[in-house]
């Protein structure tokens, strides 16, 4: 246990950055008087591997994930030092929280302009190859802008799972336990143009070219919003937050699924056949079509959009009967299929969401 003395001095350093109702909320996760709880205030990922601790059971960062450079590599470090159901606390303000912020501190018209620059600058900015150096370069990374769901996707892919996210004042807060090791992802887009994970034929993992609807390392956080928010009408997720504004839009109109055509040339995938899905999202059939489903090549049009099902078990029955009807007749089938599905898109606006 900490001495008295120092004990009070940390509590007091968590209520000067946090708040007391963020302290009364770390209460409920950790013990603040234990030798094992450290409490830092850095950006920098040498000073968490520099911790000499031999055991650390919770480790809390004040300072904001915003100012930090080199994110990712900070949660590595910090995935190290904790071990298995080890708890991770800081804060980000995202970008819906940073715009809240702008729109009251300037008034109507001013707060528009600077809000769009800034989301230039500390948002698009970070994410060009062209600008991304010339940023870190004259900023040090700092007070850079994130999404929700970036957040969320950086701290699964680093290895953690979420306990509790709350939002206090103009900060998101995260409380994360050490779940596993960290996927190391050298190869994280930020483009406009990005692959995807997906299972193909034989259970084959193939990537799928499509233009970016969500924010980066969104696919990290698909087996928590699910959680959260469940399916939707038509087998998607439930008021999926990973979705952009840009995306909603592109996906209305399938701009982003013309990529998919590399594809088709790859011959990863043909043009009329069940929709390729990502391992989670695959794990929730049943396991009959899950068997069925890695027999075919998956495809551009799939059944979904002749049949139209508004529910998970109509999806699956959907795609029973396109393989009972292709395994008869593969040819015939997958015309009728694509012609069907044409008139629902063009004629009745069947739409991606």
């Amino acid at each position: 246990m900490l001495p008295e003395a120092l004990h009070n001095q940390r509590e007091q350093l968590i209520i000067e950055e946090f708040g007391p109702n963020v302290c009364e909320l770390i209460r409920n996760y950790t013990d603040l008087r234990s030798k094992h709880t450290i409490v830092h205030q850095t950006r920098s990922r040498f000073e968490v591997k520099s911790i000499e601790e031999p055991y650390v059971d919770t480790y809390i960062n004040l300072e904001r994930v915003n100012d930090i450079q080199h994110i990712n590599k900070f949660f590595e470090a910090v995935n190290e030092k904790l071990p298995l159901d080890g708890i991770f606390i800081g804060c980000v303000e995202t970008t819906r929280l940073r715009k809240q912020r702008i729109f009251k501190k300037f008034p109507w018209g001013i707060g528009h302009i600077y809000y769009f620059l800034d989301y230039l600058l500390k948002r698009v900015f970070p994410k060009l190859p062209v600008t991304k150096k010339l940023y870190f370069l004259l900023t040090g990374g700092r007070n850079r802008v994130m999404s929700r769901a970036e957040i969320i996707g950086r701290l699964y892919s680093c290895g953690f799972e979420f306990l509790l996210e709350k939002t206090i004042a103009n900060n998101l807060y995260f409380f994360v336990k050490k779940s596993g090791k960290p996927s190391f992802d050298k190869h994280a887009s930020y483009g406009p143009l990005f692959k995807m994970r997906r299972i193909g034929k034989n259970g084959k993992v193939i990537n799928v070219y499509k233009f970016r609807t969500m924010s980066a390392y969104s696919e990290y956080a698909q087996e928590y919003v699910y959680k959260l928010n469940n399916l939707a009408e038509g087998g998607k997720i439930k008021d999926d937050f990973r979705v952009t504004t840009m995306g909603k839009f592109m996906r209305k109109f399938w701009i982003d699924e013309l990529p998919m055509i590399i594809n088709l040339f790859k011959g990863d995938l043909k043009i009329v056949g069940v929709r390729p899905l990502s391992k989670h999202y695959l794990s929730l059939y049943t396991l009959d079509v899950r068997a069925r489903r890695i027999q075919y090549k998956p495809g551009l049009v799939p059944p979904f959009y002749a049949d139209m099902p508004k529910t998970f078990e109509e999806i699956l029955a959907s795609e029973r009967r396109y393989f009972e009807a292709y395994d008869k007749s593969p040819f015939i089938t997958d015309i009728k299929y694509f012609f069907k599905a044409f008139y629902n898109i063009i004629f009745r606006r069947a739409r991606s969401k």
